[in-house]
């Protein structure tokens, strides 16, 4: 396939996804409908300015004063009043649905992307995913909404005024059109760079963004290691290359805006020239030749302006590239809650028939292993195990985050593929060992499990995570900001904020990745008795790090290199002399 060929096929794609994207102008079609009116309005009342004019001058040298040449001044007076009455509301009514559209657009885009499964987000960085649904999108507002009545503008302009000077003078028009198509092979040409530029622009802008998300976001880190102006340095060597990109495409524009104005110009002298020719021989009238020069600076200005948005175009083309990439991965089915069917409420009892699996991003290593197990309702499953063994991904096979490979997972006999994904999770939390907390208040992050709980509902749970006695020292209670990621909050103080959380849900199935390792023996004891409370009445599955906290597991299941090698409770496992477990065990009460 020639460079050519390519190009035009990647032309043609971006148009596609242009007409793709149209359908969120669809709400305001009328407003958008009377928008485009009023353009015709206005641009039809450019197109009588040179004609009139080209009368005045006729009038002029024929000596017709007075009464004639006022009426025509006066027909202006009222083209120019009406002119910049459309013009008025043409930009009025654009602007709307402009940002109409472009609040639709954003919304759209962040619901699709946040129902994408885990996969997609293993795949991407953050600060790419924010620049995408930032700067990408504003760069389609304007091709939706700006960039084609522009466009419109111009071709009315452009077809109008040819016609108006076919009427005039065939000859004359005929000539100047000769000299137009080196100028749109100009446009051709210049274009197909600006369009590559544009793209690597888009690209290097998401690239400066991901440093700044991921840095602000570890700025704890950043500091720990004195690595400011490492960051300092990444993020600049970043901007200039942005820079250089922006100033490239500023030469190519520039030496394009040139041959615009070397051409436009070089048609009027020509056209001024070949008039002049043809008012010597009689076949011109003066005011037709002024007419004519005015129409030419019209559509050669025009042409120019078209080479402008079909730079535009080119950047929107760039920009929906990788937009679209988004909008054509498929979402997770997940759906608002409703009234449950009792059919899916779960009682807690869980089975897994051969269940193997790989993550998308690596098929060729199986990190679980034919898993066969069953869990009973109401029981203390622990997960034991070296890191790496699969006991996180047994988790988020369980949250349906991933679906096996092969194999199959039952809750209570149902296969879970049967239960609606927002039905199955609804009635799951989970109590992760890197607790992840949102900047707002204490009270938005525990009813963050519960949306829409009351105060006494919020309180309640916090008091059986044991987190309402520290909650009442700071000032601000419930309503205390716990900081980006809940830095202003300690270790234990975070963990009780998540059990609560976890409580308020009220799950059929409580997941912990024990958290209590890291903290000291106090928030330790108080952590752990809430964790005991939450467990009551519920399946609850735990992966284990410090084996002295599962010895009244019901089950144990025992996890290395993604396969369950032993099982059994704590007394059972004990008595196997060469078993992992034992040797884990011994390993961690010698130490």
């Amino acid at each position: 396939m020639t460079d050519e060929t390519l190009n035009k096929k990647i032309t043609i794609t971006g148009l596609r996804r242009l007409f793709r994207l149209y359908r969120y102008l669809k709400p305001y079609k009328w407003e958008y409908g009377l928008g485009l009116l009023f353009l015709l309005g206005s641009s039809a009342a450019s197109l009588a300015f040179p004609k009139l004019l080209g009368e005045i001058v006729d009038l002029g040298n024929q000596g017709m004063l007075g009464k004639e040449i006022n009426r025509i001044a006066l027909i202006l007076a009222f083209v120019l009043i009406i002119q910049s009455v459309f013009s008025y509301f043409r930009i009025f009514l654009f602007v709307r649905v402009a940002e109409k559209t472009l609040a639709d657009l954003r919304q759209s885009t962040y619901n699709h992307l946040i129902k994408l499964p885990m996969k997609f987000f293993q795949q991407r960085r953050v600060g790419e995913l924010n620049s995408r649904i930032s700067s990408d999108i504003t760069l389609l507002q304007d091709a939706l909404t700006t960039t084609l009545a522009e466009f419109i503008r111009q071709l009315l302009i452009i077809i109008g005024g040819i016609g108006l000077m076919l009427i005039t003078s065939m000859k004359l028009t005929l000539f100047m059109l000769a000299i137009v198509p080196v100028v749109v092979v100009l446009v051709v040409f210049f274009g197909r760079y600006i369009r590559k530029l544009s793209k690597l622009a888009q690209a290097q802008v998401a690239d400066s963004n991901t440093i700044v998300e991921e840095t602000l976001q570890g700025i704890q880190s950043v500091k720990a290691f004195t690595n400011e102006f490492f960051e300092m340095a990444r993020y600049r060597i970043k901007t200039r290359e942005i820079a250089q990109t922006g100033i490239k495409n500023g030469k190519l524009r520039g030496a394009f805006s040139s041959f615009i104005i070397l051409g436009l110009f070089g048609t009027m002298v020509a056209v001024i020239w070949r008039g002049s020719m043809l008012l010597a021989s009689g076949e011109l009238a003066t005011g037709e030749l002024f007419s004519f020069v005015i129409y030419t600076v019209f559509i050669g200005g025009t042409i120019g302006g078209m080479a402008d948005v079909f730079a535009r175009v080119q950047k929107f083309i760039g920009a929906t590239e990788d937009l679209m990439e988004i909008f054509n991965e498929l979402p997770e089915p997940v759906s608002k809650l409703t009234l449950q069917d009792p059919h899916h409420i779960l009682k807690g009892g869980v089975r897994f028939e051969q269940v193997n699996f790989s993550y998308p991003n690596r098929p060729d290593f199986q990190v679980l292993k034919t898993i066969d197990t069953e869990i009973k309702p109401d029981s203390l499953v622990a997960l034991v195990g070296p890191s790496g063994a699969g006991k996180s991904t047994f988790v988020s096979l369980l949250l349906r985050l991933y679906d096996p490979s092969s194999g199959r997972i039952l809750f209570d006999g149902i296969d879970n593929r049967e239960i609606p994904i927002s039905v199955l999770r609804s009635q799951m939390a989970i109590v992760p060992q890197d607790i992840f907390l949102f900047g707002g208040t204490i009270r938005e992050n525990i009813a963050y499990g519960k949306p829409g709980a009351t105060d006494e509902m919020i309180e309640d749970a916090a008091r059986k995570a044991n987190a309402l006695e520290f909650i009442i020292k700071f000032p601000g209670r419930l309503d205390t900001l716990v900081g980006e990621r809940g830095t202003q909050l300690s270790g234990g103080q975070r963990q009780r904020i998540a059990i609560a959380r976890a409580v308020l849900k009220n799950p059929r199935i409580l997941i912990l990745d024990e958290a209590t390792s890291s903290l000291d023996s106090e928030n330790e004891r108080l952590v752990q008795d809430a964790l005991e409370k939450l467990m009551k009445g519920r399946t609850s599955i735990v992966i284990a790090h410090r084996l002295s906290t599962i010895r009244k597991a019901d089950l144990i299941l025992v996890m290395d290199n993604g396969q369950i090698v032993e099982q059994g409770t704590h007394n059972e496992l004990l008595k196997s002399k060469t078993g992992l477990y034992r040797n884990l065990s011994e390993l961690q009460f010698q130490s």
